[in-house]
């Protein structure tokens, strides 16, 4: 059961990630891109802050360029997401940006690092992906926009980039430390688009409290979760884990805010469970069963 912690980490961390679309409902008149700027900015204060707390706040032991580049590839994750989504409509955003992620951070690890995939990895990612697919694919909203297709590559190339830097951050310092660092950075990147972007929604009620959520809960909290398990699991595996995302999303959006489901995107969310029970099962555990 200790073993399963860190998939768990991860897991944890995709259902936190998956509750933002929900919490952004709450929002009137604001924009995306602020948004996720701002999203940036309180998770970056509050990791900051909880690292500083508790002493683990540090660069010594970091390779400063792989500190840049993880907190790029975040930067430039949520204006190329965003950008997606405006552009092409949630389900080709979706599908494209997060849905690409474990195949370009399988293809990533296994060009730069030589790490060869396991069979189990395949399966996981070809069930989670095409669940995702399914669960989104299906909807009236589909608009094919090539620059808005290219924004969503580019989030899912951000996404994996991020990862697998990460990855080999936390092999080097404490996994608060490198979260604290990475989001600051990037925190530090976006801030000007607070200025670009109408912000003016931060300053009522609902704004001050979904911007708590987005920034503690959502990000804070869930990159903490996903950096300490990527101590123990691949990066290339914390992505594919990550698409429990857009699962907690859709559960989210029946629950929550009474969107319908069709047939096709049930089974999209059978797919995707499966692939993840795929994922956090342990090695020996299915080689016994097999045996």
């Amino acid at each position: 059961m200790i073993k399963n912690i860190p998939f768990f980490m991860v897991l944890s961390a995709a259902v936190l990630w998956g509750t933002t679309g929900t919490a952004q409902t709450f929002l009137q008149n604001s924009h995306p891109i602020s948004v996720g700027a701002m999203r940036l900015a309180v998770g970056g204060a509050f990791l900051t802050l909880t690292a500083a707390a508790l002493k683990k706040f540090s660069f010594k032991k970091l390779s400063l360029r792989d500190v840049l580049l993880a907190a790029i590839c975040m930067a430039c994750y949520q204006p190329f997401f965003f950008s997606a989504v405006s552009m092409t409509g949630v389900a080709i955003g979706t599908v494209v940006g997060i849905g690409s992620a474990p195949i370009m951070a399988g293809a990533i690890d296994w060009a730069v690092r030589k790490r060869r995939k396991s069979i189990r990895w395949w399966v996981a990612t070809a069930l989670s992906v095409m669940g995702c697919m399914m669960l989104f694919m299906n909807s009236e909203d589909v608009v094919i926009d090539p620059l808005g297709t290219l924004f969503a590559l580019g989030a899912g190339l951000s996404f994996a980039g991020y990862t697998l830097l990460s990855e080999k951050l936390v092999k080097s310092d404490s996994s608060i430390s490198v979260a604290a660092i990475v989001f600051l950075s990037s925190a530090i990147m976006l801030s000007p688009l607070l200025f670009i972007f109408d912000s003016s929604w931060i300053f009522n009620e609902n704004g001050i409290i979904v911007s708590l959520h987005l920034g503690v809960l959502a990000t804070g909290v869930a990159y903490l979760l996903f950096s300490r398990g990527l101590v123990q699991v691949q990066g290339s595996t914390a992505v594919t884990l990550s698409l429990a995302e857009p699962l907690t999303a859709a559960v989210l959006g029946v629950f929550l805010v009474g969107e319908e489901f069709s047939f096709l995107s049930w089974v999209g969310i059978a797919l995707i469970l499966g692939g993840l029970t795929v994922l956090s099962v342990p090695q020996k555990t299915i080689s016994s069963k097999a045996a």
